[in-house]
């Protein structure tokens, strides 16, 4: 059973009752980013209940000591881990001297949880009855700006329902903060100055190992009808501090506090300018005020969903589902900042330690390109291309040479620091995943100068790793690639998996083409790159012959290409037949079992068909997919858009929509009995994927835009907008066809269900 208690609500995320055991859940679903910083749904006051704390900086990390119980030669030395990070929303007050606990009150009613995606912001209400029998209303609205990212507000609330009382609060910065995931339960921050002036207050820390250095700051307001009270210092602490102001409610009266937080870094600004930073910061929460500011939230989430959003019309679960994706992929990465990137957790949690995985390359790019300007998805490569360096030191550490690139699992500064040995050292498909994305950034732009200045440095260092990773047999008179793990990863140690013998394949052919192109027709860019990689014609003839002679694991029975050597020898139960008791099996059985049987993780040949979709006909599209879903437990968070996709495209459209709403709504309903640890933020690109290229059946077709929609049954119409190469494309699609709105200075041409179009600046077309 999935969880079912968010209320259906098309931009509004809402939980309704007071139940507890749901509280660490909510606390993942409701959390809150602006790109630079983000945090769990956390309670301000204080709560004894069960709570997973979490406050996340955007960069900064901690190089958490690997641990293992037998040392490999080439693990990584850490795992880099996104840092709890001192905690500026606390606001304890005290009732008639009593501290407030939502957790010991003697009723609790009205309590309303709600993340509204149009505007940006969290609030939570509530009515209470407290242990000594106070009738109280408390409400607590937050939000982090979008436009000051380093700046975050919130307006908290408490009414005297039927007598009058005395309230202290007392707001407090916290500096003592361990991670939950800590693999040897060390301290991260060290705190090096706790100070309180002239009403703001400041905690200066710093990460251990990495010497991240910030400031944690606030600045509070109260005020009971129109009068203001003052804060006073409370306590000056190791690693708290706290201000504190009194007051006294009549009844129906309301104590209004504002507080103004947040952080500045290092990595924005010089150590002694910390605090002059967060003043600035608080100079303008004040100047402007919690009104204004919040004016402007709304305005900088109405113009981010002028582009990005997707309305469903006749389908509230699925409307929901997209908008909740799409907002918290924009809480997630705003693209400003080329040293950022897209961890699979986000500012959710902490499991995988915040850092960048291949996911982002494979299903973020695409949301990106399209709904933004170009040069946020290019800075996504350019992350990529910054660390390079390290990329070929990774790939040195394990034998490579010559200037071999082998991009991290896991990274937060381009080094590898993923301590699984069969990840680290077996998933190198990873780097095939990073050469896709210059191809799909390339042909979706037309920026091919990003070829010239970055990409092809790149593509050579993955393409040398891949000529050394393959060896010749003699036996298949092909070259092969042992001991690797597909993104299938219920198959650890396997031999040619057949994606990765694909992807290696593609991009040693791929960066061959795109050097030829470059000697044709930009010579001394060719002459330039080819010197810096010390390039050779005998290098670039082995990369022919390998790309040649690649082996690939084929049935001749099924007609089917095999997910690796030893497929065929398992036994093919399909998933249907196993009893629901023994799913999802990844909690269920042992991993010695799980590797012997035929299930799959997530899209692995399919994974391969959907990047490589224009290599292979439909009917071997539609034997691939017969033969593998059935096997398919959609485990991995990054399964259901992939085979949604392909479903759509051979015209499976109920299993294409089961599949939409499984990966729309796989947090939301908690399909993987996981949400409490973190938000899966990668593959809410692949839900967005889902409807733009699995029912929109958006793609690039000879250099031109091409549209195959469909719409499930399920829904009455649906609109979209994609920002092609600088263009505005709407698209509105309902049984009778699809309406198309140009907003441009410029017309274009693009192909509908085949059929050329033109579109001419401002002006509607249907087909």
């Amino acid at each position: 059973m999935h969880q079912n208690y968010i209320v259906a609500d098309p931009w509004s995320i809402v939980e309704e009752g007071f139940v507890p055991e749901r509280f660490k859940s909510s606390e993942s679903l409701f959390s809150i980013g602006n790109g630079a910083m983000g945090q769990r749904a956390n309670f301000e006051e204080f709560y004894s209940g069960p709570s997973f704390q979490g406050s996340y900086i955007g960069g900064v990390y901690y190089p958490d000591k690997t641990k293992v119980g037998w040392w490999k030669n080439g693990y990584p030395e850490y795992f880099a881990k996104v840092l709890n990070a001192p905690s500026w929303i606390g606001i304890n007050f005290y009732v008639n001297g009593e501290l407030f606990d939502l957790n010991t009150c003697l009723k609790v009613d009205k309590f309303r949880r709600e993340l509204n995606m149009k505007s940006g912001y969290l609030s939570r209400s509530f009515k209470c009855i407290t242990w000594q029998g106070i009738a109280l209303k408390v409400e607590a609205l937050r939000f982090l700006s979008m436009d000051e990212t380093e700046l975050g507000v919130i307006s908290y609330r408490v009414t005297a329902l039927d007598q009058s009382v005395e309230l202290k609060f007392e707001p407090f910065l916290d500096s003592g903060i361990k991670n939950q995931d800590s693999n040897w339960d060390d301290d991260f921050w060290k705190t090096t100055a706790v100070n309180h002036n002239k009403g703001r207050s400041y905690i200066l820390a710093q990460t251990h190992k990495t010497d991240f250095k910030t400031c944690t700051y606030m600045y509070c307001e109260l005020k009971v009808d129109q009068n203001k009270s003052q804060f006073d210092l409370a306590a000056e602490e190791e690693n708290c501090l706290k201000v504190q102001s009194s007051v006294k409610l009549e009844k129906g009266q309301t104590a209004e506090l504002i507080k103004y937080g947040g952080y500045t870094t290092s990595l924005n600004h010089s150590e002694d300018a910390l605090v002059k930073a967060a003043d600035r910061c608080m100079d303008i929460a004040t100047a402007k005020g919690f009104d204004t500011l919040f004016n402007e939230q709304e305005k900088a989430w109405d113009t981010i969903w002028a582009t990005s959003d997707i309305i469903i019309e006749g389908d509230v679960k699925a409307q929901q589902g997209i908008r909740f994706n799409i907002f918290q992929l924009n809480q997630t990465y705003s693209g400003k900042d080329a040293r950022l990137n897209i961890g699979p957790k986000g500012f959710t949690g902490e499991k995988y330690g915040g850092s960048t995985y291949w996911d982002t390359e494979a299903y973020c790019l695409p949301f990106y390109m399209l709904t933004k300007n170009q040069e946020v998805a290019r800075n996504l490569l350019v992350y990529r291309y910054n660390h390079l360096e390290r990329a070929i030191e990774n790939a040195k550490k394990l034998g490579f040479n010559s200037g071999a690139a082998l991009y991290p699992m896991v990274t937060m500064n381009g080094e590898e620091c993923h301590n699984e040995w069969e990840i680290t050292f077996e998933e190198i498909h990873r780097n095939g995943a990073i050469a896709f994305a210059i191809y799909n950034y390339v042909r979706f732009t037309g920026d091919y100068d990003y070829l010239k200045e970055m990409g092809m440095e790149v593509l050579i260092g993955i393409a040398r790793f891949w000529r050394q990773r393959v060896h010749y047999s003699e036996n298949k008179n092909a070259y092969v690639m042992l001991g690797v793990t597909g993104p299938n990863e219920y198959e650890n140690n396997v031999n040619n998996n057949w994606y990765t013998n694909y992807i290696a394949k593609w991009c040693l052919e791929y960066t061959l083409s795109q050097l030829e192109k470059l000697r044709d027709g930009a010579v001394e860019e060719y002459d330039r790159i080819k010197g810096i990689c010390a390039l050779t014609e005998i290098e670039l003839e082995q990369w022919r012959e390998v790309a040649a002679q690649m082996y690939f694991p084929y049935s001749n029975e099924h007609q089917i290409y095999l997910q690796q050597d030893g497929f065929l020898d398992k036994q093919l139960k399909p998933v249907s037949e196993l009893q629901s008791d023994q799913r999802p099996i990844n909690q269920k059985w042992s991993w010695d079992r799980i590797l012997r049987s035929p299930y799959i993780k997530q899209a692995d040949v399919l994974q391969g068909f959907y990047f490589f979709e224009d290599h292979f006909s439909l009917e071997e599209l539609e034997r691939h997919y017969n033969f593998y879903e059935p096997f398919t437990v959609h485990e991995s968070s990054l399964s259901p858009c992939i085979h949604s996709i392909q479903a759509a495209k051979l015209g499976k459209m109920d299993q294409a929509y089961a599949f939409y709403l499984r990966t729309s709504r796989l947090d939301l309903d908690d399909y993987n009995k996981e949400v409490e640890e973190g938000l899966h933020i990668t593959s809410m690109a692949g839900t967005w994927l889902s409807i733009i290229e699995g029912f929109g059946g958006l793609r690039i077709e000879n250099d031109k835009l091409s549209l195959r929609p469909q719409i499930p049954e399920q829904w009455d119409s649906y609109r979209f907008k994609i920002n092609f190469r600088g263009r505005i494309i709407s698209a509105h699609v309902d049984r009778n066809g699809v309406e198309l709105h140009l907003k441009s200075d410029i017309p274009m041409s693009l192909r509908v269900f085949g059929k050329k179009i033109e579109l001419a600046p401002d002006k509607t077309i249907k087909v």
